[in-house]
């Protein structure tokens, strides 16, 4: 049987909610680094904790870690919020997304003042909800690692 022991992962204060310790590397460095145009001393990466939100398709950060990343903002997108107003958003460049000791590179929507991990991120590391122990786990059909369907 699998061991879903959540005793890594933050623990939440408010019932409900689920906050995770999470990554933030700038995708632009490390692949300079890869190719030797930058010294790895100079990779930029950021460290917190995000509310992970089912409602939320995407990720989204706030300003001021964007630009602690260096992240470029590339163009606009057009974001709705839960109370249904809709508002023009910054999306960034690639960013790359640790999380769980899973990765990703998507972009992130910018607006407010708090970290939040969406649908596609969940999606694309194979991580489930546990609304129970307010954690995420990774999926049961896949442990080791995540299984991209096609």
């Amino acid at each position: 049987m699998l061991d879903f022991n959540c005793s890594n992962w933050v623990a939440c204060k408010d019932m409900g909610e689920v906050r995770v310790k999470v990554t933030f590397v700038n995708y632009l460095d490390e692949m300079l680094i890869k190719r030797g145009s930058l010294n790895p001393n100079k990779l930029r990466v950021y460290e917190t904790t995000g509310l992970v939100d089912t409602g939320a398709v995407r990720t989204v950060l706030p300003m001021r870690i964007v630009e602690q990343l260096g992240l470029e903002i590339r163009g606009q997108e057009l974001a709705q919020y839960a109370d249904g107003r809709e508002e023009s958003i910054g999306v960034t460049e690639a960013v790359i997304i640790q999380l769980e000791g899973r990765e990703t590179i998507e972009s992130a929507l910018v607006t407010g003042n708090d970290v939040l991990i969406g649908q596609t991120v969940l999606e694309a590391l194979d991580l489930l909800v546990d609304c129970k122990n307010r954690c995420l786990i990774p999926n049961p059909r896949h442990p080791k690692s995540p299984v991209f369907r096609i």
